[in-house]
């Protein structure tokens, strides 16, 4: 028997002004600046997951289909883990910090780094991963002591239900509040005052959630998709670039924002690759895709039509799969050859498993292709040798990278994730979850006996300035042409440096050390 779901019912949007109210009250109150307050919550978060698991995962079922494999691996255990991690650590990252580098005249002041709580915040989850997505933000804000109101996707209803349930019933609820519903209740909420808003999801709507938060200076962090390629040079594996490749579209159908949208593959080794992917293909599933219980679903009905539209109007050459049921949600992996940049495969981003692939002649024109696409994709993944990749990595920006693999880098819960430009702004993940919602404030604290000193800064100025200059002013190691200046022993070690076989720059060295050493010697018979 599956486990009962609550319904999901939407948030009477007159409601909102005063819940967000309530929440506000309670920040400024002071109650969540403990830091024992906030272990405590994440523990009840903690177990709040762990009791519901068997409701979390039937709710991903139902909403996107997802194996359960996958709902513990990149939902349920995910946030688990990433909650365990952050209550280990919280209470030494919440400590003030000593900045470095403070001058010697200084130190007397004390200076320091308070970490605050930036205030009440706004959390908005996407469909794609409601859990993690949702739950994981949500860590943040609570480790860094802000309240928080979570608004999850309402294209995935039953997870968003069981959310609210679990955050009704184990969190302070003067706290921590969730809202449920769609636009009308989104644009409620984003016309209240925010101390910070998370946003998870695509572009468009993140330009919305930007130009709003700019109204009121409300800081935001933003982890949007991208057209992400991936680049496989000739010398590359095609048996390990199809496995990995190909586990990236079909992890949760496609519906991952940081799977490759485009291939750029040199055109030598395409056959070999699509051959790979094929065998990969059958082995993942050996009875067929459509009848595996370890693929996912669409998550509706307009994002299913919106990837048939897609491959409907591409004007490339399906290789492999193609496959489709819309009473199922169902969409075989599709790999599609390609040949133009404008082609609706490559221009938009397909968040669902259609693989299409660009043959190019070279890596340059690869590269070219990819900055010509998008120019912050929020993930890459180059695949060849180490020269090879490493100028795919100086050549192409993004948000993040995997060498040789699909996503890697982003299924690491403790590696701070982000996007960069057009894929976002700001990240998250361990400890960069803390940071996120967390204010970096600077103190300092002046003693009484640092009057005498501190007379310099006080009117008259006559006769000051000199003493001033001589007290704060720092010597440059650099000419006026940019260049560093270097002492004797420098020059002297620059000397030797064009000596292919290092000869001349040990005899340097040796003969710097007895130098020391002599003049060692003549200061201690002095003594």
């Amino acid at each position: 028997m599956a486990p009962k779901i609550p319904a999901f019912k939407h948030t009477p949007a007159e409601a909102i002004p005063g819940i967000v109210e309530r929440v506000r009250k309670t920040f400024l109150a002071g109650k969540t600046r403990p830091v024992e307050f906030r272990l405590v919550q994440l523990r009840k978060l903690y177990w709040g997951i762990k009791d519901n698991t068997d409701l979390l995962t039937e709710a991903c079922k139902r909403d996107l289909g997802k194996p359960a494999y996958e709902t513990y691996l990149s939902e349920v255990g995910w946030v688990m883990n990433d909650i365990v991690f952050m209550q280990n650590n919280l209470e030494k990252w919440a400590k003030d910090e000593s900045p470095p580098d403070i001058p010697l005249m200084n130190k007397g002041l004390k200076p320091r780094i308070r970490k605050d709580p930036l205030g009440t915040t706004l959390v908005i989850g996407a469909y794609n991963f409601p859990v993690q997505l949702s739950i994981g933000p949500l860590i943040g804000a609570i480790a860094a002591g802000c309240t928080a109101i979570l608004k999850p996707s309402e294209s995935a209803p039953n997870a968003a239900a069981v959310m609210e349930m679990i955050i009704k019933k184990y969190l302070d609820p003067s706290c921590y509040q969730v809202i449920q519903g769609a636009v009308p209740e989104t644009t409620a909420l984003l016309d209240e005052k925010w101390d910070k808003i998370f946003y998870t999801g695509g572009e468009k709507v993140g330009t919305i959630v930007a130009k709003k938060a700019a109204e009121t200076l409300t800081p935001v962090t933003l982890e949007l998709g991208g057209r992400n390629p991936a680049i496989i040079t000739k010398s590359a594996d095609p048996r390990l670039a199809a496995r990995r490749l190909l586990w990236a579209k079909v992890h949760n159908a496609g519906q991952v924002c940081v799977s490759q949208n485009w291939i750029l593959i040199d055109k030598e080794v395409l056959p070999a690759f699509i051959k790979e992917l094929e065998k990969a293909l059958k082995e993942f599933y050996p009875k067929g895709v459509k009848a595996s219980e370890d693929y996912a679903r669409i998550v509706n009905q307009r994002q299913f039509l919106r990837l048939k539209g897609m491959l409907d109007n591409s004007r490339g050459r399906i290789l492999l799969g193609g496959t489709m049921d819309e009473s199922e949600l169902f969409l075989e992996p599709t790999v599609v050859q390609v040949d133009d940049v404008n082609d609706p495969l490559v221009v938009e981003e397909s968040f669902g498993p259609l693989i299409p692939v660009f043959p190019v002649n070279d890596l340059d024109e690869a590269i070219r292709l990819a900055n010509s696409v998008h120019d912050t994709p929020l993930g890459l993944y180059p695949f060849g040798n180490k020269q090879e990749t490493d100028k795919v990595l100086a050549n192409v920006r993004s948000g993040g990278a995997s060498v040789n693999d699909g996503f890697f880098h982003a299924s690491i819960p403790t590696l701070q994730f982000g996007g960069v430009g057009t894929s976002g702004s700001g990240s998250y993940r361990g400890r960069a979850s803390f940071e996120a919602f967390t204010h970096r404030r600077s103190i300092t604290t002046t003693p009484g006996w640092l009057e005498s000193l501190l007379s310099i800064r006080y009117p008259p100025y006559h006769g000051k300035l000199a003493q001033f200059k001589r007290m704060q002013d720092l010597s440059p190691n650099f000419d006026r042409g940019g260049n560093r200046k270097v002492g004797i022993v420098g020059w002297l070690l620059r000397l030797g440096a064009g000596d292919a076989s290092g000869a001349l720059r040990r005899y340097i060295l040796v003969a710097l050390i007895a130098f020391g050493y002599q003049k060692y010697q003549q200061r201690q018979a002095k003594l």
